[in-house]
């Protein structure tokens, strides 16, 4: 009756059990309905056709599914870091979400961080607005850009710390080849894809704009898109934009939608002032052409217009479309509905209004897998990542859900389902713990031991070095005072607004006599900047003044002013 051992007993994780939890219900809706309708008697004359559906199954990543809940509101835009660790969601509810995919367990399915853009705005200032587009750089998962429904993109750091915020334009100067930064809401943005240093945006003033990372005052490069279409008056808005390498080398292209149906495509080295290639009327006029992508050789073109087609474009015959499906468009009520390619290029990726994840051959434009993700709600969004082989999704009912096949899948989701159920404390339960701000104040009022029931006070009544004073000074040494803000103080740009938005701004402290006084030059030193005309400089000649003179002059001028 002894036991075995001693000590900590550490129980074992059923895994191949936890990831078989969760199969999915349906992986193939037109494979349903025929397995179905096999008779029994005829499973053993097809053990050959069972094997190979079980190959089809395993070549696209959605046998197996991981559902994160995180916003309650449409999911607009999902994006990976390049080595799958981190994912960030970014919703109408106009926050982001940080899940860090390697520290989560089956029972903390959760994000460890919101984040909103505009929080580091003051509160009279305070805005809301919806996210657009959320874009890690592929080159390093160190940061990762924003795009609102403003006029300014926004760079933020792995942990979700605002970087920088690029310069808006002047929405009164029309030739905008002059203004600083897009004028107006900015919808679509694309990295760079070899430079790690450069993306571009596009925005509804009928700009292209090439930016450097490390300026934000100004825009590299601006191209203008002059839209052809009749009453239009020259202006368009771009919707949605790209930017590849070929596979072969050479110049990387950046192509871009607009309202107007036309389908641009630049050089993305330049010049910048004429498109390469210009498809007029590739969607219909006036209708959101929400989904761009560019195929891993830059050799094809995938499109999703609001006129309901998909279509396929080769940039080496970039005048008409290679092929041509029919597929119902959610850009009208959702801006953001994406396509994509496979990472291999092989298939072509969407979601549907009906909920359903599209996966079409790229040479055909037919469906080879159509399968329910959030039926009932439209699928917005869609990303394949390369290292991981997982598909990820966000729809309108708020959901991400991250399809995985463990066969040919890596990390991600498996790294979640591999790991042992984290044991329930008392601190998971909210009705059993208390609050603390950081000032140590409980959020939750105290029951005064022998007071009346229903009489409380509050945790600093108890303890009278901690609170406020008569004056509204903290008592407590650790917390400083802030002052009170006035309404004139609220509107009056502050000494950091100034020297983040205002170029040079720091020399209006600078002394500007010993800023020059920097650059003389020394006994026997050759001067910087006047050095080259030194010897080749006039003698200074001073007029000769006679003091006999200078007295008689001055008695003369005394008599006139006396007369």
């Amino acid at each position: 009756m002894l036991p075995t051992s001693f000590g900590k007993q550490e129980t074992s994780v059923d895994v191949e059990a936890q990831i078989e939890r969760c199969r999915r219900a349906i992986v193939d809706e037109r494979q349903a309905a025929a397995i179905q309708s096999k008779a029994e008697a005829e499973k053993d004359s097809d053990d050959d056709d069972s094997d190979s559906d079980e190959d089809e199954e395993d070549e696209f990543p959605v046998s197996h599914e991981l559902i994160l809940k995180t916003h309650e509101r449409p999911i607009t835009s999902v994006t990976l870091d390049p080595s799958g660790t981190r994912l960030i969601t970014g919703s109408t509810d106009c926050t982001l979400k940080l899940h860090d995919l390697a520290s989560m367990t089956p029972t903390t399915i959760r994000a460890f961080k919101t984040v909103d853009p505009f929080a580091t705005k003051s509160s009279a200032t305070a805005e809301s607005h919806s996210i657009h587009q959320v874009l890690y750089s592929p080159h390093s998962g160190n940061q990762f850009l924003v795009i609102t429904a403003t006029s300014q993109a926004r760079l933020f750091d792995r942990d979700g710390e605002m970087q920088a915020e690029y310069q808006k334009g002047d929405m009164y100067l029309r030739d905008k080849h002059n203004t600083k930064g897009h004028t107006s809401e900015v919808t679509c943005c694309a990295w760079h894809p070899t430079n790690r240093e450069l993306f571009v945006t596009g925005g509804t003033d009928s700009t292209i704009r090439i930016w450097e990372v490390s300026k934000r005052f100004k825009q590299k490069e601006v191209i203008v898109h002059k839209s052809k279409a009749a009453g239009s008056a020259g202006m368009t808005r771009i919707t949605a934009l790209a930017w590849a390498a070929p596979a072969g080398g050479g110049n990387t292209i950046i192509v871009a939608a607009a309202l107007d149906g036309s389908l641009v495509m630049y050089s993305g080295e330049g010049p910048y002032y004429r498109p390469t290639a210009e498809i007029r009327d590739a969607h219909a006029k006036d209708t959101w052409t929400s989904g761009l992508d560019i195929s891993p050789d830059g050799r094809l073109v995938i499109t999703r217009g609001g006129d309901d087609t998909i279509k396929l474009w080769d940039t080496r015959k970039f005048t008409k479309p290679v092929q041509t499906a029919s597929h119902p468009s959610t850009s009208s009520q959702y801006p953001t509905s994406n396509i994509r390619f496979a990472p291999n290029g092989g298939s072509v990726l969407t979601g549907s209004e009906t909920g359903h994840l599209h996966i079409l051959n790229p040479a055909t434009l037919r469906p080879e897998l159509v399968t329910p993700v959030t039926p009932g709600s439209p699928l917005i969004t869609v990303e394949w990542h390369p290292k991981l082989n997982q598909i990820i999704t966000g729809s309108a009912n708020g959901r991400t859900t991250i399809l995985f096949n463990p066969k040919t899948s890596s990390n991600g989701a498996l790294t979640v389902m591999s790991k042992a159920p984290k044991k329930r404390h008392l601190d998971d339960d909210p009705s059993l713990t208390t609050f603390m701000d950081p000032a140590g104040l409980s959020g939750d009022a105290i029951v005064t031991p022998g007071g009346l029931p229903g009489q409380t006070n509050s945790f600093s009544a108890r303890h009278p070095t901690i609170g406020l004073t008569a004056s509204g000074r903290s008592r407590d040494p650790r917390r400083p005072h802030v002052p009170a803000q006035t309404p004139f103080a609220k509107t009056t740009p502050d000494e950091r607004h100034i020297r983040e938005s205002i170029p040079l701004s720091s020399m209006r402290d600078e002394d500007p006599r010993e800023a020059l006084m920097k650059y003389a030059p020394k006994p026997g030193e050759k001067s910087m900047f006047t050095g080259a005309w030194e010897k080749t400089q006039p003698k200074t000649l001073y007029k000769e003044v006679d003091s006999d003179g200078e007295e008689a002059e001055e008695e003369r001028e005394a008599k006139r002013t006396k007369f």
